[in-house]
């Protein structure tokens, strides 16, 4: 009974405490958005608006291809190293959908739960399709991370002075969470947590670490990288920008590490509150800033728009399916319906409709004469 009530309690509780935190993310996007027009103007956003050509948007879907198929690969190694079937095809396919609702929806990362719960879905398991989208997408980070420290370690950046410091303090954090994972005792109490890290061992040695998977993933990531810093470059090109790659290479590092941020609207927000900031603790002006990352925005979008025509067709061919279904299930019913047979009348309709018996000849009374 008491479990019951506090089942009752928290299942709001935990609706309550996801439609706030909805309201967070899109809120302090909205507010970076604010603030830099407040500060900044409207000059920047149209400016860049104007500066995308047909130039930028040629190597935005050039560029953007080359990233989706090798996220794409990558999903599809940590995905069979976990035991789950995923054919590479459709694997491109539902990235490309999934990058295209990332885009235009809040967050960030709807596109990518929706991959994950489809995928699950589709081969039966949602759990082990969730995990799937959960680490590929984390073995992205990792190596955007890894790539971010020793590039911002090598060039001159606004956080140059700092990234001592934040190595030794990422280092810290990792040496930590090890220790803090291996001492956990396996004990009774504690066996919430060690089934949390018996999966996660496994699924870091099958799906992530094994000597199949992890060589992919790590080149599949890093080509990911370059193409996301690449498209940076023409998006900073086309807004007007001359600074050398050694001054832009870093700075979009900055930028995409803030783009990873849940708290956008539609993808617009942290990019280009980092984009002002960095530009301008370069020396490249905080509009320049602004302009570059309106511009990353646009092609970004113009990029992942094949995922438009692969929701329409999957939603399409969702609602044929649905109609084929339900017109299959008319005709089995209709021959169904011509193949019963007739309905027999039951006893007691056969005795209202049987003639009633006549009445036998009156015999004489006087018996028989002679």
């Amino acid at each position: 009974m008491a479990n019951t009530q506090a089942q009752t309690v928290t299942r709001p509780s935990a609706r309550v405490s996801r439609r706030l935190w909805a309201w967070v993310r899109v809120l302090a996007g909205a507010a970076i958005i604010g603030l830099l027009l407040w500060r900044l103007g409207t000059g920047p956003f149209l400016h860049g608006l104007r500066a995308v050509d047909g130039w930028a948007l040629a190597a935005a879907v050039a560029i953007g291809a080359l990233t989706t198929v090798a996220c794409a690969w990558r999903w599809r190694l940590v995905a069979g190293g976990l035991g789950v079937r995923l054919p590479l095809g459709t694997a491109i396919a539902a990235y490309y959908r999934s990058q295209f609702l990332n885009t235009v929806l809040p967050g960030g990362v709807l596109g990518d739960v929706h991959r994950a719960v489809r995928h699950g879905q589709h081969v039966g398991d949602v759990g082990r399709g969730v995990r799937a989208v959960v680490w590929e997408r984390g073995a992205g980070q990792v190596v955007q991370a890894l790539v971010a420290v020793l590039v911002l370690l090598a060039l001159p950046s606004p956080i140059s002075g700092y990234m001592p410091t934040v190595t030794v303090l990422a280092i810290a954090a990792v040496v930590v969470a090890v220790l803090v994972a291996s001492t956990v005792p396996l004990s009774d109490r504690a066996s919430w947590w060690a089934r949390a890290l018996r999966a996660l061992a496994s699924d870091l040695r099958d799906g992530v670490l094994s000597r199949r998977t992890w060589p992919g993933v790590a080149l599949a990531s890093t080509v990911a990288v370059a193409g996301h810093l690449t498209m940076f470059l023409v998006a900073a090109h086309a807004a007007g920008s001359t600074a050398s790659l050694f001054r832009l290479v870093p700075l979009g590092l900055l930028i995409l590490i803030a783009m990873g941020l849940p708290l956008n609207v539609g993808g617009w927000g942290p990019r280009e509150g980092a984009a002002a900031w960095a530009f301008g603790a370069a020396g490249l002006t905080a509009d320049l800033g602004v302009s570059t990352a309106v511009v990353y925005g646009v092609l970004v979008l113009v990029a992942s728009l094949p995922g438009a025509a692969v929701l329409l067709a999957w939603r399409w061919g969702s609602g044929q399916r649905t109609a084929a279904s339900g017109g299959a299930a008319e005709l089995a019913a209709a021959g169904e319906r011509r193949l019963a047979p007739a309905p027999q009348a039951s006893p007691a309709g056969e005795r209202r409709l049987a003639p009633a018996p006549q009445a036998s000849p009156a015999a004489p009374k006087g018996g028989v004469g002679g």
